[in-house]
């Protein structure tokens, strides 16, 4: 589905049972990888040709020192935010369960955003329309361009909340391994891991810019 928008009310617009969405899938962030660098939120802006982070469709959570997270669309086999709707401008593709909106009924009320449990949707400040992932078209570039490879498509939502789960669990053992460093001035691994996690945000932001090159080339 290359968009998420629909021009014509009629086009797909049914709310489609949970049962008919055979290829769901949708954007998860493993939170025991994810460093905050910000690199899904430019990758999203760069492929909707957006202006700032906060347009993104993919939303980082960072909550110092220890936890960050990310927030995109679910395509929940029961969305809340299509039924919360006052003016059914949403719907769901048929087999994807892929966010569509149509533009002609949204008012930009943010029900819609209110009724997520997942931070998943948000009003467009400059059009007024909800926006949500539509995962690129079938292949999402943030899970292609997360220097940690923290980002991953799933199809259910046990498997999200098993990644958080486990690194909830894992967050008192980080804790003590922090403040132990802290406390003995043992800077040299952190220095180390952090200068490593900066080569790959690196590699990324030249690959990012090598593609926003290409897209301003004229096709031969």
């Amino acid at each position: 589905m290359p968009t998420q928008y629909l021009d014509s009310p009629a086009s797909l617009a049914t709310i489609m049972s949970p049962a008919k969405f055979p290829k769901r899938k949708f954007v998860n962030v493993d939170p025991s990888k994810c460093t905050g660098c910000g690199i899904c939120e430019y990758t999203c802006i760069q492929e909707k040709g957006e202006s700032s982070p906060l347009l993104s469709r993919i939303r980082l959570v960072r909550m110092k020192p220890l936890f960050n997270f990310a927030l995109a669309c679910r395509a929940c086999v029961d969305a809340k935010c299509v039924k919360a709707c006052p003016e059914q401008a949403l719907s769901q593709e048929e087999a994807t369960g892929i966010l569509m909106i149509d533009k002609k009924k949204c008012k930009g009320c943010d029900w819609c955003v209110v009724a997520c449990e997942h931070g998943g949707i948000s009003i467009h400040p400059d059009t007024g329309f909800s926006v949500a992932c539509d995962l690129c078209g079938g292949e999402p570039q943030c899970v292609e361009f997360c220097p940690e490879e923290a980002l991953e498509t799933l199809t259910a939502d046990e498997e999200a909340d098993k990644r958080m789960g486990e690194t909830l669990r894992k967050l008192p053992t980080e804790i003590e391994r922090i403040t132990n460093i802290v406390k003995n001035k043992d800077w040299k691994p952190i220095l180390a891991e952090g200068e490593e996690r900066s080569k790959k945000v690196s590699e990324k932001l030249e690959a990012l810019k090598d593609k926003a090159e290409t897209r301003k080339r004229p096709s031969s």
